[in-house]
């Protein structure tokens, strides 16, 4: 996840700053930051391992670093589990919802539905 988020951020960076362009006179371009609005991740996992290695709760944190204040935010893990003995897949999701303006809180409902969710892998 970690690796989509720099890949996705360095996307986002190359284009903005191949649509600069230096131009003849006295017209100066101002730096531009990039701010993430609306941020929604969402996590599918199979395995506790998959889950420990996907992400950490300072991984979703330093994504905050670009979301502009006041922005919704949501986040949601599904685990996906062993089939059931009828031959049915089965999963459990977990999800929280937010706003920036509230970090401490929202990472700290991140930090526990991570927990929920490597204990449902434990409670086969």
């Amino acid at each position: 996840m970690k690796k989509l988020m720099t890949a996705l951020a360095l996307i986002v960076v190359t284009i903005s700053f191949a649509q600069t362009k230096n131009l003849k006179g006295d017209m100066k371009i101002s730096d531009k930051k990039v701010e993430i609005e609306r941020m929604s991740i969402h996590v599918t996992v199979d395995s506790e391992e998959d889950l420990k290695s996907t992400f950490t709760v300072n991984d979703i944190e330093d994504i905050f670093d670009d979301v502009k204040d006041g922005e919704d935010i949501s986040f949601k893990i599904t685990c996906n589990r062993e089939k059931t003995e009828n031959g049915l897949k089965s999963n459990i999701s977990y999800s929280i919802k937010g706003n920036s303006n509230n970090k401490k809180e929202f990472l700290k409902g991140v930090e526990t539905i991570r927990e929920k969710a490597i204990k449902c892998y434990k409670s086969k």
